[in-house]
Formats: C-alpha cells, sequence, structure tokens
C-alpha cells in the first residue's frame, strides 16, 4: 500500500509501476490520497485504474492513511501488508519483494522484513540498512545512512526496526502487536511498531542482500527542512514518554538537546539553521504536550515555515 500527498504524480507513477514490476497486479494495491491539491491524486487514478483508491478529505498523516490501507488488504485476505513510500522504487529485473515474503515465510516468529535501501541517485550511497533505537539524536539512526554502499551493509540480520518507506508485515504480526500509533502524524510512527513487535517477541528482519532505490521526499522540506526537524522534535518527546525510562531521558539530553547550541552554529554556516530552531521548538512543542496535525504544518503556521 501507498501513501500521497502532494508527492507528485510522476513520482507516484515510478513507484507503482515499480511494485507492478514486482508481480503485485495494480487491483492488490491501496493507495491512499491525503487530500493532495497538485494533481498527483487525479494522474495517478487515470493512470492506473486498477489501484484500490482511497481519497480522504484532508491530510490524516502517514500513520493513519497507512492504517487505512492495511486493514482494507486484511479485510481483502491479505497475509502480509508491503508498506511502501512513493519516492521509492525497484529496480527493473529483481525480486525483491519474493525475497522479502521468503524472509516472512522463515520463522514461526518473523514479523517485519524489509531490504536494505539506496538513494536513487546514482551514488550508490545506503540510505539506510535497517534502523537501531540509541536514545541519541533524533532517538533512531538509519544504519549505514549515506555510507558508500559494500558488503558491511549487504549482510541480513535483526535491527531495532524497519523504515516504513520499505516495509513488509505478517498479517499475525499486525493482528497482535497492532497497526501504527497515528498519533505521531508522520515520524517515529515505524520506530515505535518495530519497538512494539520487538517487546511482543516478534523478529525483526533486514535482507541485505535485497535493495530498494529512495529519493527523500521533499513534502515536507526533506533533509534539515524546518517541518521535518519540528516533527522529530514533538515526536521524539512523544515516544519517549510512551517508551522511555530515566537513562533513556538522559541520553537523549545529552546526545540530542545538549548539542543544539553546536548544531546552530554548524548549520547556520550551512543556511540550515531553521531546521535546528525548528527541531529545538518541536522539543518544546512536545514537551508542552502538542501534536503534530496537518493544520500545524500548514504553510504560515509557524514563522519557521512559509
Amino acid at each position: 500500500m501507498v501513501v500521497n500527498w502532494n508527492g507528485g504524480g510522476e513520482q507516484n507513477l515510478v513507484c507503482l509501476r515499480s511494485l507492478v514490476g514486482q508481480g503485485v497486479h495494480a487491483s492488490r494495491i491501496v493507495f491512499v490520497d491525503n487530500a493532495s491539491t497538485d494533481g498527483s491524486r487525479e494522474e495517478v487514478s487515470s493512470a492506473l485504474a486498477d489501484l484500490v483508491h482511497v481519497d480522504n478529505d484532508a491530510n490524516r498523516g502517514f500513520g493513519e492513511a497507512a492504517n487505512q490501507g492495511a486493514r482494507l488488504a486484511l479485510e481483502a485476505g491479505a497475509e502480509a501488508v508491503f508498506f511502501v513510500n512513493n519516492d521509492l522504487r525497484f529496480e527493473d529485473g529483481t525480486a525483491c519483494l519474493a525475497g522479502l515474503e521468503e524472509s516472512l515465510r522463515s520463522g514461526v516468529r518473523v514479523g517485519m522484513v524489509g531490504p536494505r535501501i539506496l538513494f536513487d541517485d546514482g551514488t550508490e550511497r545506503v540510505w539506510c540498512a535497517g534502523g537501531r533505537l540509541d536514545y541519541r539524536q533524533n532517538l533512531s539512526t538509519l544504519l549505514g545512512h549515506k555510507r558508500p554502499d559494500g558488503p558491511r551493509w549487504q549482510e541480513s540480520g535483526h535491527v531495532d526496526y524497519i523504515p516504513g518507506c520499505a516495509l513488509l508485515v505478517g498479517r499475525e504480526c499486525l493482528q497482535d502487536v497492532g497497526f501504527f500509533d497515528a498519533s505521531f502524524f508522520a515520524y517515529m510512527e515505524d520506530v515505535d511498531l518495530g519497538l512494539r513487535a520487538r517487546r511482543r517477541h516478534w523478529s525483526v528482519l533486514l535482507r541485505g542482500d535485497l535493495r530498494a532505490l529512495h529519493a527523500p521526499s521533499s513534502s515536507t522540506g526533506g533533509g534539515y527542512g524546518a517541518r521535518r526537524k519540528w516533527m522529530q522534535g514533538v515526536n521524539s518527546i512523544r515516544f519517549l514518554r510512551a517508551h522511555g525510562g530515566s537513562m533513556h531521558w538522559a541520553r537523549f539530553v545529552l546526545f540530542d538537546v545538549l548539542t543544539l547550541p553546536l548544531a546552530l552554529l554548524l548549520r547556520g554556516c550551512q543556511g540550515e539553521g531553521g531546521g535546528v530552531l525548528a527541531k529545538a521548538k518541536g522539543i518544546i512543542d512536545g514537551l508542552a504536550g502538542r501534536r503534530v496535525t496537518a493544520d500545524a504544518l500548514e504553510p504560515g503556521a509557524s514563522w519557521l515555515w512559509r
């Protein structure tokens, strides 16, 4: 299933057609649109009419939209749900999805599996080889992020979580653990799901020998964009309140909060100081109990973004 919010029609089509190239019939793909206004929903509907279309009348965030698609898939009898971001694609002639399905069936308590993901820019750099929850900056780390691809990242094994941009989850795991926590809106919901799965004794696996390509979306600013960093700040606090102990809070303060002044100095020299300020604002807003909402992301909702 694929979630879209102003993702650009061509980007969506590349993603969806690559799924079809993996052997998924269009009628088995749920495309959930979060009230896009850029024409991408209409372009996809015109090009791929066989998709299962869900058109929301408001931006419900990634978590809730993904849950909508997952529920429809399970109601239709699916034995697993493949969550895919619309800025991800699979290379022609590969059998990435078949390999992930094989791994999902390889053990009694294998609940989640995903491939290693490279930047879709021809540089052969790793976007991630699974994720680690370390309670440092942003609470988690994308393993191998921005490193040259190589044998180290092509190994398969257990990880703390699989990013939601290419995440295959078994039916029994979803029914046992539950869906994404939609209250995160966007960011950290995949980390939360992976943690909840492991606490229920489900394995979370990386298939390092399989690869997909990712072009990180700019819909929330991408990289060090202010919206993205604000959401990370808010949701870091939300995650800590749900799962963190005193040592986890201490690590977050030491490695994230107290390093913000240095980050502002370094990022400010690169013209990205607004992202650091947005992160700080997000942490403060999170401590005040504020949540990420569609209204909070609107242009002009904060002086930090337009």
